[in-house]
């Protein structure tokens, strides 16, 4: 009698795995080790590695404890005051990662391994957790899904590739690093050949653990480089980016080189970006931004959700420039927008509006590479979704240079400002709510607070002798 084959690990990629499928391949040795993991406010990944065998007898089920301050902390893990959700008061106590089935995806960079991404609830009453990263979008999802829109996103992510691993740049303190390319490599392809074999191992991994990559090219940069994802809708297109994100570093590290996700690395580089391209679709599949066959007119759908945009691109911009590092990337002649305008495939402005028929969609080019994508989309959704619930109209398009421009709004030039902008926005608190809004808001001015107690090189060179 013939017998199904057990699952091995190329029969289980290029696609999620089911639960059943996850079921099979520990039980039968081919995955020994579970990832139970989700996101942190920064945008990193988090959790424990659980072995097969105890993850199906007591987890699979039931889920994973987890300090609740990992949604409450600074980059370095710190504790910190302030938190209306966590604190020391309160004790830290769980939260609860339960798994989320649709997310099941070996990671072929790591051995017998599969990822599972979770959402976060509270052990006493079983309600999710408002202010964890992943349920700040879902809610956003659901205000589109009640208007009767499905969100569809695609983003795109620049980093930095460098010769030294973590560790040799860390002990060099992160000073006189060598980018991978000794010259600006933008869409050049015998630069980035030489680049392959961590670019290449990148893409082809994430292609087979189920993340669709359809290209890379070169960048802006020294060492700079771009792996474009297959859009999806939002929640799915947050989990790809956090998965690259981190698949990247993993993978660079294997080879003994790093890759960086800062803004703004070098202030002689270009800075890295996270170009987020959005659309509403219609719950039956139909492209709600298109315009119609007899007219190349703009939707009026389209023009209130552009407008809501453009009215909450300064109180909203904490979610799309999170940290001190971001308000660097924001300079003239960057490739980095400084204007709150928006035009047709222009390039210099916070918005840009592209593709035609049911490719039409607009593209903010506000977010850096270090923003956390589950908070960068949410705020794509609440903005835009803020234009079509107050039918805000939509300014002419800005012909020209944005960065010349003298007559529109401009970015928040530094991580101060733009907290200042959220804290008085009655629009992000009508948006997200109080928790939501003082959650982020907290761990904003947390990060302000951790910059100014330090000392930078920049001012003992300048102040040291001659102050």
């Amino acid at each position: 009698m013939s017998q199904n084959p057990l699952p091995t690990l190329s029969y289980m990629a290029h696609r999620p795995m089911t639960r059943d499928e996850l079921a099979v391949a520990i039980n039968s040795g081919v995955i020994d080790t579970v990832i139970m993991a989700f996101p942190d406010m920064q945008g990193r990944m988090v959790g424990k590695r659980m072995t097969g065998w105890f993850f199906l007898q007591d987890v699979a089920d039931h889920g994973t404890e987890n300090c609740n301050y990992l949604i409450a902390t600074d980059m370095d893990d710190t504790a910190l005051p302030g938190f209306a959700f966590a604190s020391y008061d309160q004790g830290y106590g769980d939260m609860v990662a339960m798994p989320d089935w649709d997310t099941i995806r070996v990671l072929p960079w790591q051995k017998n391994t599969v990822l599972i991404l979770c959402d976060l609830s509270d052990p006493r009453t079983n309600s999710r957790v408002a202010v964890s990263p992943r349920q700040i979008l879902r809610d956003q999802v659901v205000v589109v899904q009640q208007a009767g829109f499905v969100p569809m996103i695609g983003s795109e992510i620049e980093f930095y590739l460098f010769h030294e691993s973590y560790r040799e740049a860390f002990e060099r303190e992160y000073r006189g690093l060598s980018p991978h390319s000794p010259w600006m490599q933008d869409y050049q392809i015998v630069q980035t050949t030489f680049d392959e074999y961590v670019i290449g191992d990148i893409r082809r991994n994430l292609d087979e653990c189920g993340i669709p990559v359809e290209c890379s090219k070169g960048e802006a940069g020294r060492g700079q480089h771009e792996v474009n994802l297959r859009y999806a809708a939002a929640l799915e297109m947050a989990d790809r980016n956090l998965i690259y994100k981190s698949a990247a570093k993993e993978i660079a590290a294997s080879h003994g080189r790093s890759v960086s996700f800062m803004a703004k690395w070098n202030a002689s580089e270009t800075g890295s970006s996270c170009h987020v391209h959005s659309s509403l679709w219609t719950q039956d599949g139909s492209p709600a931004f298109a315009s119609s066959s007899t007219s190349t007119a703009m939707p009026e759908l389209f023009q209130h959700y552009l407008a809501g945009l453009l009215a909450t691109a300064r109180d909203f911009s904490l979610l799309w420039a999170p940290t001190v590092n971001s308000y660097r990337r924001f300079q003239p002649g960057s490739w980095a927008p400084t204007a709150i305008a928006w035009g047709s495939d222009n390039r210099t402005l916070g918005m840009r509006v592209v593709g035609h028929g049911a490719g039409a969609r607009v593209e903010c080019r506000t977010p850096g590479s270090d923003a956390n994508s589950y908070l960068a989309f949410a705020g794509t959704l609440a903005g835009g979704m803020y234009g079509i619930r107050h039918k805000i109209a939509l300014e002419p398009a800005f012909d020209g240079n944005g960065y010349e421009a003298t007559n529109v709004p401009r970015i928040p030039s530094t991580l101060l400002e733009a907290i200042q902008c959220w804290e008085s926005s009655s629009i992000a608190l009508e948006c997200f709510g109080p928790d939501v809004h003082g959650h982020i808001l907290s761990h904003a001015k947390a990060e302000w607070a951790a910059f100014n107690r330090h000392v930078t090189d920049w001012e003992l060179t300048r102040y040291f002798e001659r102050s």
